[in-house]
């Protein structure tokens, strides 16, 4: 395959902004929800074509996720959007009871996720919502990985029905993916091909993985990389067919090391085909303010990090 560059950096927030606002001139049963903030979640212009549309709930995350779910028995389609944090664990309890249990078409958006919210510090930086949504009986947990595929992953949860679970981001990072793209929820894409170990990565951890693989091909080490995007339902047949090639297997995410998608990749080999696994992810631990980068390096989930996770990997086959 040739080499994946990219032009421009841009936050993945705006991918939703953008996605949304779409969605507002071609859905017009697509609502929107905010907690008071419509800046940070880029809805802006949604909000402005769709002022009749648009929910202004303010700091009341548990009585958005219940008005969320009210609307959808209208059969409007609410998109509720906060930070990560507030957008789970503040409201564990009204998501699992209101939205989940009842699979209402509730669309749970969720920005400034994971270490790379930076400054903010640990209390904002919630490294633990992909497990505790994935968890949760009949939901979608997708967490898209430029600013490209997730206004496609916006747009292609309008018409899913039931509730989904979108995380994305604070930083500018590497648009890398088509703009043209379709999302396709629970099919992975392989962005490398290799044969000596593959990289399962998500979110911002895909374009560090693309980095990794650069560095391991100078190496003479051939790697596969295959963008998760989709947490839940995951693509078990794309990660058996390439771990029958590699042999072994490295995961990377934004995330606790317990509960992410390093979890969900070792269900599936211990169940099906038990293969060498290493996990990069942030091992038990809260975060700290700092910038993104600092951060990442510190916590053990850039590139070099990923390097490192394959070597080990690969030693074990």
């Amino acid at each position: 395959m040739t080499k994946i560059t990219y032009t421009e950096k841009k936050d993945t927030r705006s991918g939703f902004g953008a996605g949304l606002a779409e969605l507002g001139r071609t859905n017009p049963n697509v609502v929107a929800l905010c907690a008071d903030l419509v800046g940070s979640l880029k809805m802006q212009e949604f909000i402005k074509e769709n002022p009749e549309r648009f929910f202004q709930i303010g700091i009341a995350e548990a009585n958005m996720m219940g008005i969320a779910a009210g609307l959808t028995i209208g059969g409007k389609i609410p998109f509720s959007g906060t930070f990560a944090n507030f957008s789970t664990g503040r409201v564990y309890d009204q998501i699992r009871q209101s939205i989940a249990y009842s699979e209402k078409n509730v669309k749970i958006c969720a920005s400034h996720a994971g270490l790379t919210l930076g400054e903010d510090g640990a209390t904002h930086q919630i490294l633990e919502d992909i497990g505790m949504m994935k968890m949760l009986p009949n939901m979608v947990v997708i967490n898209p990985c430029d600013y490209n595929q997730t206004k496609a992953a916006t747009i292609a949860i309008a018409d899913y029905h039931g509730p989904v679970y979108l995380r994305f981001g604070r930083p500018s990072v590497p648009i890398f993916t088509p703009a043209d793209q379709k999302f396709e929820i629970g099919k992975a894409i392989k962005l490398i091909e290799g044969t000596d170990v593959t990289i399962f990565a998500t979110g911002h951890l895909v374009w560090e993985a693309i980095e990794a693989e650069a560095v391991l091909a100078e190496q003479g080490i051939s790697v596969e990389v295959i963008n998760i995007h989709t947490i839940k339902p995951l693509d078990t047949e794309a990660i058996l067919a390439s771990v029958a090639k590699t042999g072994c297997v490295v995961t990377a995410e934004e995330h606790q090391m317990n509960g992410g998608l390093g979890d969900s990749v070792a269900q599936t080999l211990a169940l099906n085909h038990p293969a060498p696994l290493e996990m990069v992810a942030v091992n038990d631990s809260f975060g700290e303010s700092g910038k993104p980068a600092e951060l990442m390096t510190k916590y053990g989930i850039d590139a070099a990090n990923i390097v490192k996770a394959a070597q080990r990997a690969i030693a074990r086959k």
